[in-house]
C-alpha cells in the first residue's frame, strides 16, 4: 500500500510529514512526500488577522485531497480551522509533544518576569494579548514567516526575542536558544499545539484510512484534541482570534482549561471543565457555552469588529 503525503514545504512541516512517514513505514507501508505551497507561506507582508485566517495554511492541501493528487495532508494541529468541510476530516492525531510556549533569543538571560523591557516578535494574536495582559512592560512587533525566517529577523535586529511553541523549537533542534519556558497556567497554548493532524477526504479507500489511523493515531491525544477543537468550534475561533485551550487527562478523566482574551489584553476569561474522555466533545462545548455566557460573546463581537477595520 502506497500513501501520498501532502505537506507544506517549510522545514518544520517537512519534519512533521517525515515523522508520519516513519510511522507508516513501521507498519510496512510505502509513501512519498508531495510539497505544496499555501497562501500563508506566500503572503508574509501582512498579519494573519489582516489576511483572513480561515484555511490560510490548509486550503491548497485540501484542494489536492479533493483532486486525488494526495491521499492525506499533514498539518500542525493548531493550524487547522475549527470547522472542516463535510467532505474532509481528521483521521488521526499523532502523540503530542510538550505543549508550552517558549521565549527564545540569542541572549538566554532574558525573562518576561524580570521587569526588563525588550522587544518580542510574534504573529499570534493570542500571544500578543497575553503579553499585554501579563507583561505590559514588553514591546511587541509582528513577526511572520517560518521558524528559520523568524530567526533571521531576530539576528537582523527586528526584535530581541521570539515566542514560539516548544514543539517546533525542539523538533528543529533549537533548544539551546530557549531563554524561558512559559507556564501553561498563564500562557495557555493554542488549540492542538504540539500535535500533528492527518487530514483525508471522504473518497480515501477505507483500507488505506484504517491502516493510516492504526499506525499514526494516539488515542489519549485524540481525546484531548477533540475536547479542545469542540471548544474552538463553538467559539468559531481561528488564527486571528485569541482563544486558548488545553486538555489533560488521567485514566478516563479529562480536564479542559480554556478561555478567551481581548486583543488589548484587558479582559481575560478562563475556566476549567472536567468530564470523561468519552464525553470529550461535550466537555469542550460546555466550556465554550460557559465562556460565552460570562461575556465572551461580547468580547468576540468586538474582536471581529476590530479585525475588519
Amino acid at each position: 500500500m502506497h500513501i501520498r503525503i501532502g505537506t507544506r514545504s517549510s522545514r518544520l512541516a517537512v519534519w512533521q510529514a517525515e515523522y508520519v512517514q516513519t510511522l507508516l513505514v513501521s507498519g510496512g507501508l510505502t509513501s512519498e512526500l508531495v510539497l505544496i505551497e499555501t497562501k500563508g507561506d506566500k503572503v508574509l507582508d501582512r498579519s494573519l488577522a489582516k489576511i483572513g485566517s480561515k484555511g490560510i495554511f490548509t486550503q491548497e492541501l485540501e484542494d489536492q485531497l479533493r483532486s486525488g493528487s494526495i491521499d492525506i495532508a499533514v498539518h500542525s494541529a493548531k493550524d487547522l480551522q475549527s470547522s472542516l468541510p463535510p467532505d474532509l476530516g481528521i483521521i488521526a492525531f499523532t502523540e503530542r509533544e510538550q505543549v508550552n510556549d517558549v521565549l527564545i533569543s540569542r541572549d538566554t538571560t532574558l525573562s518576561l518576569t524580570s521587569g526588563q523591557s525588550f522587544v518580542v516578535g510574534t504573529s499570534s494574536t493570542r500571544r500578543v494579548a497575553m503579553l499585554r495582559h501579563f507583561c505590559p512592560h514588553i514591546r511587541v512587533v509582528d513577526m511572520r514567516g517560518n521558524l528559520q525566517t523568524r530567526l533571521r529577523k531576530l539576528d537582523e535586529g527586528h526584535c530581541d526575542a521570539l515566542i514560539l511553541a516548544y514543539a517546533g523549537v525542539h523538533r528543529m533542534q533549537y533548544d539551546a536558544l530557549i531563554a524561558e519556558h512559559l507556564s501553561t497556567q498563564d500562557f495557555t497554548p493554542a488549540v492542538g499545539q504540539g500535535s500533528v493532524a492527518i487530514e483525508a477526504g471522504d473518497t480515501l479507500p477505507i483500507d488505506k484510512l484504517d491502516a493510516i489511523r492504526k499506525l499514526t493515531n494516539h488515542a489519549p491525544t485524540e481525546a484531548a484534541l477533540k475536547a479542545e477543537r469542540s471548544f474552538l468550534r463553538r467559539l468559531e475561533g481561528g488564527c486571528s482570534i485569541p482563544v486558548f485551550a488545553l486538555a489533560t487527562h488521567t485514566n478516563e478523566q479529562l480536564s479542559l482549561t480554556g478561555g478567551l482574551i481581548d486583543l488589548a489584553g484587558q479582559q481575560l476569561l478562563r475556566e476549567t471543565f472536567v468530564g470523561s474522555t468519552a464525553e470529550a466533545e461535550q466537555v469542550g462545548h460546555g466550556l465554550a457555552e460557559s465562556i460565552l455566557a460570562q461575556g465572551g460573546d461580547e468580547i468576540l463581537q468586538y474582536i471581529r469588529h476590530q479585525l475588519i477595520q
